[in-house]
């Protein structure tokens, strides 16, 4: 709208002092004319906007015409630059409203913590997804978002893990990102956003506990949902080389766990994993540096797993599905 463009110039001048009308149009994407025009507009409503002509000239508002925040310390000022995310704000379909904030705040920021703040912006990026991950979809992120925020019950088909769907009524408390995976918590619950197939904003509200801590919440049902994917134990012993390398090669929980139990080189130690199928995975990694002591099946899967590829690279004869 064209007010809200008034408002960016003015804060663009506030921020960057003085710019020239090709900047400004190459800043807000409207041609140069519609810029002369919004300046005149901001001239005739009092707002002290001067030309200066040359090489070196461009619009700029008279010295000392800002807005200051009082009260915001240097690190304050930082940190709140560092806390910009461009990826889960366009996510949630707010990229121009985030970039307007902090454009407001940079303007209105004294000189020396604006420069400071330019400097946190230019040096830092925060990048949350995982490597090696492919977006997931998160089309209906959105409206669950205005849901918690309108305190609206959603009606949604969502997949469970496998092929199940389930019909669900759910009131959504809160969103969370974890790992550039969106979550939202919901009646007591957890549901991946990507998993939402089908979903209804419905009209009824809902009363939001008063006592309900997001932030709490999400730890304690983390930690919990960690222990029982890894439920199970395998009784391994390990040189000082692979109980080094559990931090690269193993799920943080998983290297958590190996870390707190603190065992010594050769000592029998019980090593977390989904199943037994899962080990056979996890532990082929640490090569020699590991040995399964029980259950006897696993030390049989692992053996078995070894001797497959020594005839792989010793030349025996393989299968006909294998070539």
């Amino acid at each position: 709208m064209k007010s809200g463009r008034l408002i960016q110039v003015l804060l663009l001048l506030q921020s960057r002092g003085r710019m020239t009308a090709d900047e400004l149009a190459a800043e807000l994407e409207v041609s140069p004319r519609t810029i002369y025009r919004d300046v005149e507009e901001l001239s005739a409503a009092g707002i002290p906007v001067y030309a200066d002509r040359g090489p070196a000239g461009g619009y700029r508002l008279v010295d000392g015409y800002r807005t200051r925040l009082t009260g915001l310390t240097t690190d304050e000022a930082q940190s709140l630059f560092l806390a910009g995310l461009p990826g889960p704000a366009e996510a949630l379909g707010l990229k121009e409203f985030a970039a307007a904030a902090q454009l407001k705040l940079l303007a209105a920021l004294p000189t020396e913590l604006r420069s400071r703040a330019e400097q946190i912006r230019g040096r830092f990026h925060l990048d949350t997804p995982t490597w090696f991950r492919g977006d997931e979809p998160t089309e209906h992120l959105a409206p669950i978002a205005d849901a918690v925020w309108e305190q609206r019950r959603v009606r949604m088909t969502y997949q469970r893990w496998g092929s199940e769907t389930v019909e669900r009524e759910v009131d959504p408390y809160g969103l969370v990102l974890k790992a550039g995976t969106w979550y939202f918590v919901g009646s007591g619950r957890t549901y991946r956003v990507s998993r939402v197939l089908a979903l209804e904003v419905t009209a009824d509200t809902f009363d939001r506990p008063e006592d309900f801590d997001l932030a709490a919440f999400w730890a304690d049902w983390s930690e919990r949902f960690e222990a029982r994917m890894y439920g199970e134990r395998v009784t391994v012993r390990m040189t000082r080389s692979g109980l080094d390398k559990t931090q690269y090669l193993l799920s943080g929980y998983q290297a958590r766990v190996v870390r707190e139990l603190d065992p010594r080189p050769g000592e029998e130690f019980g090593f977390p994993t989904e199943s037994t199928r899962h080990a056979v995975a996890d532990l082929l990694k640490f090569g020699a540096d590991v040995e399964v002591l029980a259950p006897n099946d696993l030390r049989a899967d692992i053996a078995a797993t070894i001797k497959a590829m020594h005839d792989v690279y010793n030349g025996a004869k393989l299968p006909a599905w294998f070539r």
